[in-house]
Parts: structure tokens; C-alpha cells; sequence
């Protein structure tokens, strides 16, 4: 087994736990972690793409033509991963907070249904 599949495999064990927790959470606020645990699961999808063997960092200055670096691109895709994540979790933690204002209560089932 190579350690690329292995990181795959993490990436999918992640990916099902926080989809799992999503699915059958009874309260809001574990929604959204388990929300965040998903997102995470993109981290490690990320880091198996852009993993080269033998790699260095991609820090071109001084280095010779023929070593092999890691796609600085990937990295950049995880900074912007980041920052959806923390921006999605923020947003559903404010309107967790406006569901318990109005319903009183962050029980997905006890929330009343939407007239309109």
C-alpha cells in the first residue's frame, strides 16, 4: 500500500465521519462542527494531491533546476480552504443563534416550519 492511497483513505474516513455526524446530529451547533470536520477532510485531499516524493518546499531562490519541489499552487488552495472554512462555520453559528432567538430551541426537528 503507498502512502498516497493511505491519505486518500484518511481523506474519505473524514470525509464519512463528519457526513455521518451531519446526518444524524440532533442539536445545531454539532451540525455545524461536524459541518467544519467535513470541510476538514478537504485538507487531507489537498495534501495527498500536491505530496511529491522527494519533494522540497517551493522556495525556488538558489535551488538547483533539476530538484524536485511541491506545487505551490496546492498550498495556496489550502490558505483559500482555510478561510471558506472559518467563513462557513461562521455563518451557520449565526444563524444556529438566530434559529435558538426565534424557536427557542436548537433541536432541528423542534424548529418550526417556514410560512411563505
Amino acid at each position: 500500500m503507498s502512502p498516497g492511497f493511505l491519505a486518500y483513505a484518511v481523506a474519505a474516513f473524514v470525509f464519512l465521519c463528519g457526513l455521518w455526524g451531519a446526518a444524524t446530529s440532533r442539536h445545531l451547533v454539532h451540525m455545524v462542527i461536524c459541518v467544519g470536520v467535513l470541510q476538514t477532510s478537504t485538507y487531507v485531499l489537498l495534501l495527498a494531491i500536491g505530496q511529491k516524493a522527494g519533494g522540497v518546499a517551493p522556495v525556488y531562490y538558489g535551488v538547483p533546476h533539476d530538484l524536485t519541489a511541491v506545487d505551490p499552487v496546492v498550498q495556496a488552495l489550502m490558505l483559500t480552504d482555510v478561510v471558506v472554512e472559518a467563513t462557513v462555520v461562521a455563518l451557520l453559528l449565526a444563524l444556529a443563534v438566530q434559529a435558538h432567538k426565534h424557536a427557542g430551541t436548537l433541536d432541528p426537528d423542534a424548529l418550526p416550519r417556514l410560512k411563505g
